[in-house]
C-alpha cells in the first residue's frame, strides 16, 4: 500500500486548500471559518454525517464503508488552530491577518484528513465505520479535552483514535513513532514570595524576596538532578521572575515566578507537583517569608497504546518504506493526549524536510507531505477495517 495514486492527482486541489486555510488563520477555539470550509469540503465529498460545534468549534464528520460486519470505528484526527506569530515565510500565500499564522502545521494536518475524508467517501473499501475529527483549539486551549468532554468518544461510538503530526528535520514522506510515552505532560505554576520590603541599603531591616526567590529556583533543580531517577525524563524551569519593584534601592515587598513542568510519567508528574510546593513554601520559610504557590495541571502525557501504535507503524512503512519505530519522546506536549486517555491508539509523525522548527515565524508546511499523510489515514481505515 504506497502512496495512493488518487492522492498525487488530488494534490494541485489539496495544496490550494492547505495554502487557503495558511492565508487565513485562526486561534484557539476561534476557527469558525476553517470549521465551516472543513464541513463545506466534506458534505460536498458526500461524507454521511458532518457535525458542527463539537467541543465549541470542533466539527466530526462520519464515512461508513460498503459493509458493517466488523461493527468497528475509528477515529482520526487532526487540528485546525494556528499560532500568535508574525508570519516571515515570504510565502505568496502568507497571511493575511496580521500576528497570526500557521506556524505548526495544522494547516496541513486539517488538510491531509480531508483528503482521507474525499477518498474514503468515494471509494468506501472498508468493512466499518471512519470519524474524522476536526480539533480546535490545540495550541494552548485543550479543543481535544473540550470535544471529549462533549461526550464524542461515546456519541460516535470510537473505539481506537489515531492522530499525526509534521515534523521538521525528518524527511518528507518518512515516519516516526514509538509506544509508550510519546510527547510529555505540561504543567504549569506560579510562585508568589512575600517578604519584608525596604531600603536596599538595610537589608538587615528586610526580609528580601529576592534572594528567597533566586534560592527557590536553585532549590527546584534538585528536584531533576536528586528527586528523580535520571532514566526518567523531567524538567523544572522557572521562566520568569517579576517583582513589584522597578527601582535599584529598594528590596521588594512580593516577587512573582512563573513557570513550567514538563515529565513523561504520571507517578513523576505526581511527585514534582508536590515537591514543587513543599521545596517553595520551606525554603521561604527557612528565610522569613512566605511563599504561595498556584501549581495546575495542563496536557497530560501523549501515551501511545503498544498495540495500536505497532498497527500505525506498519501502515506508515506500507506507505513510506521510512519508518523509525523508536523516536526520541519529546519533551513538547500535544493535547491528542486527552483522547488518548478516553481510547486506545496513537499519534505518529510525518517528516516535514529541512525547514524551520514548528512555532518559528520562517516555518511553512510542504505541500509534498499531503499524499504521504492523506495516504497514511486512509490506510488506517482500509487495513484497519479490511472490507468483507
Amino acid at each position: 500500500m504506497p502512496v495512493k495514486n488518487r492522492f498525487a492527482e488530488m494534490l494541485p486541489e489539496l495544496a490550494e486548500i492547505r495554502q487557503d486555510f495558511h492565508e487565513h488563520p485562526e486561534l484557539l477555539f476561534d476557527v469558525h471559518r476553517t470549521a465551516a470550509r472543513v464541513a463545506e469540503l466534506c458534505r460536498g465529498y458526500g461524507c454521511d454525517e458532518v457535525t458542527e460545534g463539537i467541543g465549541r468549534t470542533g466539527v466530526v464528520v462520519v464515512i461508513k464503508g460498503k459493509t458493517d460486519t466488523s461493527g468497528r470505528v475509528i477515529g482520526l484526527r487532526a487540528d485546525m488552530d494556528a499560532l500568535p506569530i508574525i508570519e516571515q515565510t515570504g510565502a505568496p500565500y502568507a497571511s493575511k491577518t496580521p500576528g497570526k499564522m500557521h506556524a505548526c502545521g495544522h494547516d496541513g494536518h486539517t488538510t491531509m484528513l480531508l483528503g482521507a475524508a474525499k477518498y474514503l467517501a468515494e471509494t468506501r473499501n472498508f468493512d466499518g465505520t471512519a470519524v474524522l475529527i476536526f480539533q480546535p483549539a490545540e495550541e494552548g486551549g485543550g479543543g481535544g479535552r473540550e470535544m471529549c468532554a462533549d461526550g464524542m468518544m461515546d456519541r460516535w461510538g470510537i473505539q481506537e483514535v489515531y492522530g499525526m503530526h509534521n515534523m521538521p528535520g525528518i524527511p518528507v514522506g518518512h515516519f516516526a513513532i514509538r509506544p509508550g510515552a510519546m510527547m510529555a505532560a505540561a504543567d504549569q505554576f506560579e510562585i508568589t514570595v512575600t517578604g519584608k520590603g525596604g531600603h536596599a541599603a538595610k537589608p538587615h531591616d528586610c526580609i528580601d524576596t529576592t534572594v528567597v526567590a533566586a534560592h527557590i529556583i536553585v532549590a527546584l533543580q534538585t528536584i531533576a538532578s536528586r528527586g528523580v531517577d535520571p532514566l526518567k525524563q523531567v524538567v523544572v524551569s522557572v521562566c520568569t521572575v517579576a517583582t513589584d519593584s522597578t527601582a535599584h534601592n529598594v528590596i521588594p515587598q512580593v516577587v512573582k515566578m512563573k513557570g513550567t513542568v514538563r515529565t513523561m510519567d504520571f507517578a513523576v508528574q505526581d511527585y514534582v507537583e508536590r515537591r514543587v510546593k513543599e521545596i517553595a513554601e520551606g525554603t521561604a520559610l527557612a528565610l522569613g517569608a512566605k511563599a504561595v504557590v498556584d501549581y495546575s495541571r495542563g496536557y497530560p502525557v501523549t501515551m501511545n497504546t503498544p498495540e495500536n501504535t505497532e498497527f500505525a507503524a506498519e501502515v506508515a512503512q506500507a506507505v513510506s518504506g521510512n519508518v523509525d519505530t523508536d523516536t526520541a519522546p519529546l519533551m513538547g506536549a500535544e493535547d491528542f493526549s486527552f483522547m488518548l486517555l478516553e481510547r486506545p491508539g496513537a499519534y505518529i509523525f510525518v517528516g516535514n524536510g529541512d525547514t524551520a522548527m514548528v512555532h518559528h515565524p520562517a516555518y511553512n508546511f510542504d505541500d509534498n507531505v499531503i499524499p504521504f499523510g492523506s495516504s497514511w489515514y486512509a490506510g488506517m481505515v482500509e487495513t484497519r477495517m479490511p472490507a468483507a
